[in-house]
């Protein structure tokens, strides 16, 4: 019997850890309670009130590549429940070394309580997750990013209220992002309408996983009457030096007067950071439309509802 069917029997045996690596791991119920949480979570923040929900706990982040708001969102997060959170490059690790990512995953779970990795490949995670005792977060791969989506649907409620039946225009590239609204539209049950080049269309089987997902090749037709548009850069993790998809993605640039086109109330939406210039213009970031500084702070208050509620199914 191999090592790693001996780990998932002996993990059987015990209550296995909940982990969140995409929007499709939890329930559409249970995606409302952590918007609902969030936003209860950054309203007593803000009247001074304290939620020590994690005390003692220890967050490890793993990163393969540069972060700001996923790293400062989870270390505040943690550290405004009660936690405190480690920092782990691989670089400076036993994982820059060759060690294996299962034996990482062993190890850490016996030290720590929590983990959050963003890697360059989704299957790091997937295996991370496999052999560890305690829950993971995908804190972005290059398959998706649901705490950014967690974020974006918890600012969308603030500014107008229920995304349900809503119609969201994503422009740009399909890549990890889109993918993970594609999820969303399922687990919160608004229309989306993807602009991508050809060339740079989402993965077919996840495209067609959505009946709520329809692809366009005009940001014009996407736009139209939207109720929320987003975008991300055109060049994602990984692609920062293909010189060609600039030439691509040309007519793709979400400005101003595109956003005229959209639904009166209309938001607009960036994972950041942006590209000015390319993905959006000079102006649209600053349009009286952009929630985007919004919805930048609202990955801590997103991350702290998730690691709340991880932690506490791991009881």
């Amino acid at each position: 019997q191999s090592s790693g069917h001996r780990h998932r029997a002996s993990k059987s045996a015990k209550l296995m850890p909940t982990h969140f690596l995409s929007l499709l791991d939890f329930d559409k119920r249970t995606l409302e309670r952590l918007l609902a949480r969030g936003a209860d979570l950054k309203r007593s923040l803000r009247s001074g009130e304290q939620h020590a929900t994690c005390r003692g706990k220890v967050l490890a982040q793993i990163y393969e590549m540069a972060s700001t708001r996923t790293r400062v969102a989870f270390e505040t997060a943690i550290f405004q429940l009660g936690g405190t959170s480690i920092f782990m490059n691989p670089t400076d690790t036993q994982l820059g070394r060759g060690e294996p990512i299962a034996d990482t995953a062993r190890v850490l779970s016996q030290m720590v309580d929590i983990v959050m990795i963003r890697a360059q490949r989704h299957e790091t995670i997937e295996e991370f997750a496999e052999f560890s005792d305690i829950p993971v977060i995908n804190g972005m791969s290059n398959t998706g990013h649901p705490c950014q989506l967690l974020a974006d649907m918890q600012t969308y409620v603030e500014h107008r209220g229920p995304i349900k039946d809503k119609t969201v225009a994503f422009v740009g590239d399909g890549y990890n992002v889109c993918n993970s609204f594609i999820e969303a539209s399922l687990q919160f049950d608004f229309d989306l309408k993807l602009a991508t080049p050809e060339t740079h269309r989402p993965v077919a089987e996840l495209l067609c996983s959505s009946p709520r997902t329809s692809w366009v090749s005009s940001p014009d037709v996407a736009v139209e009457n939207a109720d929320l548009v987003v975008t991300d850069v055109w060049s994602s993790m990984g692609h920062e030096d293909d010189v060609d998809r600039k030439d691509a993605f040309e007519g793709f640039q979400v400005t101003s007067a595109l956003l005229d086109t959209a639904s009166p109330d209309c938001l607009f939406m960036h994972c950041l950071p942006a590209h000015r210039g390319e993905e959006v213009d000079e102006h649209v970031l600053d349009d009286p439309r952009s929630v985007v500084w919004d919805e930048a702070g609202n990955r801590m208050h997103s991350q702290k509802a998730l690691l709340e509620y991880l932690l506490a199914e791991s009881r």
